[in-house]
């Protein structure tokens, strides 16, 4: 059973380095065995979700490496498995040979083996593992096409803005290791054991996970990297958007629901931030004029739904607004992806026509648009309704936040269909869209629809059971009946309103067309500190430090100077006297010795004569 686990994080890990390291000489082969590891690890990821397997190696004394499947890592490794799968197809026949396709789908392949890791660990050090390379493949992986500027400052924007809320894991993790009973203790870090810490590590576990987990979900007020990572290759939008990274905190949040009820405060927090997002972030989609913009402020809005559903203990909910949204956003993405390159373009006005051009892709975009706009009978409606059903029992003011979110979802759903349907202009220089492009698409809509079913019993029992999250609430009729009833008034207004402008004060619609700023003041209160810090601590040791060092320095030379003019001097002229004067009694001493006897006899008659005189007159 370990070995099937094992297996299912270093195929799609070891072939991804294994492509990265070969390089350009494996361009040609590298669609062919990036499909043939994705659909294996397919293959496993259903095995491992149906026979739950665990691993364990040895890591650090008394920190072995675990890893383990049950019903929520089971689900999510089957939906990054799948979703990798469809986006690595549609790359095959999009990417063109002139590309370092190499690099890309090993890439690809490294990112969905640390996904894969990061849902499968069971304690925060292997799980910051998978988190730390996710991060940095998704860095290279937004700024794939290196040589532009822009897109490499849209990467670096997305990495560091992560990896500010990412140093939350860490926070986490020292606290737990401060409240477990000893240095080779590893029960406080496993991730089901978080929530057995005493305060105030209690605390600052909870408050290290909530801020990771927003930050990599691009959640308020975190949301305007995922804006910056639209600059990235389509298919790598629709991967990391979709089912991987920005869901990876979403999942965090509903794997450590005990802790966030545990802490007193956590989960009220996560879910009035979650219902936030949706709401402002749904109004941010609205005032996109560029598609993909509009559906990268409509994927931190559907996170904000299961972030919501997390901090309401409506785990079913939420893993099944995760599944079903990774359906239709990837959908989404790969179509945007699929205009851009056939049409040239990504601005909504520009793409008028463009699903009558285009039919297939075009009615493919619509099912997932409908998807996400919460129309019956399509996946996002039903699953929507069953976490909003946790937060109508936790509270009556989130569940009325919660349906503000899914009318906003309808608005900007409809007016991405409203451009793409409009009559066709005329496009002599549209591409043809490649045929292996397009059937992932149909795929992808036809799991929009299939994915209603987990949302309604038995399915959905069965769900819950898998995740062992009994005593879930189970949406009314009525519940149901009003989210399809506003998500209808929602779509047909916005239909009907078409591209006027929105009836807001100049400067709402800008602040909503600008992500509501929140670049601009991460810029102002972090950025710019940061920065002022830096300069005045480069001239402190620029001014203080340097000279310092420097002055000492030259106070070093002088008094070396200093020594050896005036003490070197005296020392070599007193060394020089004692020399001559000891040369001189050796002259003196060496006149006696002439080895002629008779001076020998008379020096020693002298010397007699001399002591006999001193005894004389001593006495």
């Amino acid at each position: 059973m370990s070995a099937l686990l094992w297996a299912l994080v270093a195929l799609p890990l070891g072939a991804g380095v294994l492509l990265l390291a070969v390089g350009r000489r494996a361009d040609r082969a590298a669609p062919g065995v990036a499909l043939a590891v994705a659909a294996s690890a397919l293959g496993l990821a259903v095995t491992a979700a149906f026979r739950h397997p665990s691993a364990q190696a040895p890591f650090l004394d008394g920190l072995p490496m675990q890893l383990t499947v049950d019903g929520l890592s089971g689900l999510l490794a089957v939906t990054v498995t799948a979703v990798t799968l469809v986006v690595l197809l549609f790359s095959a026949a999009e990417f063109c040979s002139g590309e370092a396709r190499a690099r890309f789908f090993g890439l690809m392949l490294l990112f969905a083996g640390s996904m894969l890791v990061t849902v499968t660990a069971a304690t925060l050090p292997v799980l910051l593992m998978g988190w730390e390379v996710m991060g940095a493949t998704s860095w290279a992986l937004i700024g794939y096409w290196w040589r532009d500027p822009e897109r490499t400052s849209a990467a670096d924007t997305a990495f560091l803005t992560t990896r500010t809320a990412d140093l939350g894991l860490y926070l986490a993790a020292g606290a737990a290791l401060a409240s477990g009973a000893g240095p080779t203790s590893y029960s406080s870090l496993s991730l089901d054991g978080l929530a057995r810490a005493d305060e105030p590590w209690l605390s600052f576990i909870t408050a290290g996970v909530v801020v990771a987990a927003l930050g990599k979900s691009a959640q308020l007020p975190f949301s305007f990297w995922l804006s910056k990572a639209m600059r990235g290759p389509s298919p790598v939008s629709a991967l990391l958007h979709s089912a991987t990274m920005v869901v990876a905190g979403a999942y965090l949040l509903l794997r450590t629901g005990p802790l966030l009820d545990a802490s007193g405060w956590g989960d009220d927090v996560v879910a009035w931030t979650g219902a936030a997002t949706a709401i402002l972030l749904g109004l941010v989609a609205i005032a996109q004029a560029d598609l993909k913009q509009l559906l990268a402020a409509s994927s931190c809005a559907q996170i904000g739904f299961m972030v919501l559903a997390a901090g309401a203990g409506a785990t079913t909910g939420g893993t099944l607004q995760l599944v079903a949204h990774a359906a239709a956003k990837s959908l989404l993405f790969l179509a945007a992806g699929a205009w851009l390159t056939a049409l040239g373009t990504q601005q909504l006005p520009a793409l008028l026509g463009a699903a009558r051009h285009h039919r297939t892709v075009g009615t493919a975009f619509t099912v997932a648009a409908l998807s996400l706009a919460g129309l019956p009978p399509l996946s996002l409606w039903a699953a929507k309704d069953v976490l909003l059903a946790g937060a109508l029992e936790r509270s009556p003011w989130l569940y009325a936040a919660g349906l503000a979110g899914a009318f906003l979802s309808a608005v900007y759903s409809a007016k991405a269909l409203w451009f793409v349907w409009r009559p066709a202009v005329a496009r002599p220089d549209a591409r043809r869209i490649p045929a292996g492009a397009v059937w992932p698409l149909v795929l992808l809509a036809f799991a929009c629809v299939a994915l209603v079913v987990p949302a309604f019993p038995p399915v959905r029992d069965s769900v819950s059971r898998a995740l062992a999250a009994s005593g879930q609430p189970a949406p009314h009729a009525w519940e149901f009946a009003l989210s399809a009833g506003l998500a209808l008034l929602a779509a047909a207004g916005a239909w009907a309103w078409g591209a006027r402008p929105l009836p807001l004060a100049a400067r709402a619609k800008a602040g909503f067309a600008d992500w509501l700023g929140l670049e601009r003041a991460a810029h102002v209160l972090l950025v710019a500190p940061t920065m002022r810090l830096a300069r005045a601590a480069a001239a402190f040791d620029d001014r203080v430090l340097d000279r310092a060092v420097e002055g000492s320095a030259s106070a070093t030379v002088r008094l070396a100077r200093w020594t050896d003019d005036v003490v070197e001097r005296a020392v070599d002229g007193t060394v020089g006297a004692v020399a001559a004067g000891t040369r001189a009694l050796g002259r003196w001493a060496r006149r006696p010795q002439t080895g002629q006897l008779h001076q020998y006899l008379a020096q020693a008659v002298a010397a007699f004569t001399v002591l006999a005189v001193v005894l004389v007159l001593v006495r």
